[in-house]
């Protein structure tokens, strides 16, 4: 059977087709800057944002039948970029190696050329974005485009400016503070802004913003658990990683609860133990065994049919049905 992704990108392969030579052209003033490290992420990824924005237009508009404007391909090329500007940031933070399976970018050119390209990254999903502005209306999208960098730069420092030696209560409004602006930000934007440029339906732009900020959380949810689940392969990236680089996830806030302070798991998160395989290997296995680790999975099973409940306010469709089943398909699979 055909996975709900496959089957999204079906439905909206024209659009896709449009999509790609489109974000073909908007590289290509920075062709003698990028190299194969940045190829590589352009190339390695599943293009999940555009593809939301482009099924969240098409489940919006009155006619899906008709062709999509060229804003809305504009603006699933830009937030393509916009999310490869903070993938390259982020593994600058962690000093990731790896990235979709490959060489990181800094790992690979060094951390000051990183930071400039995904500067740069992040400097032409603007401009792509405001090349097929038509209306005012538009323009406010800009903002939403600006207004979601801003929040994605202050979720970054929410995760580095966390303190381990908070209430579990108080771990947890944070993370979830984190994740709404690093990761559910984007997607939010992708659902909102596909409706916008098709002119739907307040009350529809309203409902599909939602679903995708939900549908965010729920992904990073997932993401964060599949850290402890995924092999190296898999996951694209080192397995523990949360852990090695000491990050508060919700599996982790809820599992540090549990344990006793002297565990294994509290010694590396406190960075008192940098562990070697053998512990990572049994700190991981302590996390999964806790029942806080099968709590986060319903939380995100929970949010994620949250998210199916917004986009039944949409008018029945193709399109409405493939955003349903992808929410369910990223809580019954994981992230990855």
């Amino acid at each position: 059977m055909m996975s709900p992704l496959s089957a999204a990108a079906d439905l909206v392969a024209a659009d896709i087709d449009r999509f790609e030579k489109t974000l073909t052209l908007a590289l290509e003033p920075q062709r003698p800057y990028l190299t194969a490290a940045e190829h590589a992420i352009y190339g390695g990824g599943k293009r999940l944002r555009p593809l939301l924005l482009l099924l969240a237009a098409r489940a919006c508009m009155a006619d899906p039948a008709l062709e999509l404007p060229q804003s809305v391909i504009n603006a699933a090329a830009s937030l393509e970029m916009l999310h490869v500007a903070t993938l390259i940031h982020d593994d600058i933070i962690d000093r990731a190696p790896r990235r979709r399976g490959a060489v990181s970018v800094n790992e690979a050119r060094g951390s000051d050329a990183a930071l400039l390209v995904g500067d740069m990254q992040f400097v032409q999903a603007i401009r792509c974005f405001a090349a097929g502005i038509e209306t005012q209306d538009d323009m406010l999208l800009v903002q939403a485009v600006l207004d979601a960098g801003f929040k994605i730069c202050c979720g970054e420092l929410d995760e580095l400016q966390t303190d381990l030696s908070w209430t579990p209560a108080r771990l947890r409004t944070r993370y979830f503070r984190t994740i709404d602006r690093k990761t559910a930000i984007l997607f939010q934007l992708a659902c909102e802004s596909g409706a916008s440029l098709v002119r739907a339906r307040k009350r529809y732009i309203w409902k599909v913003g939602r679903y995708g900020r939900l549908l965010g959380r729920a992904f990073q949810l997932m993401d964060d658990l599949g850290d402890f689940l995924q092999t190296d392969d898999d996951a694209g990236k080192n397995h523990g990683t949360d852990l090695i680089r000491r990050r508060p996830t919700l599996p982790i806030i809820i599992a540090m609860a549990e344990l006793p302070p002297d565990h294994l798991v509290h010694r590396i998160m406190h960075g008192s133990l940098s562990p070697g395989p053998d512990e990572l290997r049994q700190a991981i296995d302590a996390v999964i065994a806790t029942r806080g680790f099968a709590a986060a999975y319903a939380e995100a099973r929970g949010i994620a049919i949250e998210a199916v409940q917004c986009v039944d306010y949409l008018p029945p469709s193709p399109h409405r049905q493939v955003l349903t089943d992808l929410a369910y398909h990223l809580v019954n699979h994981g992230a990855g």
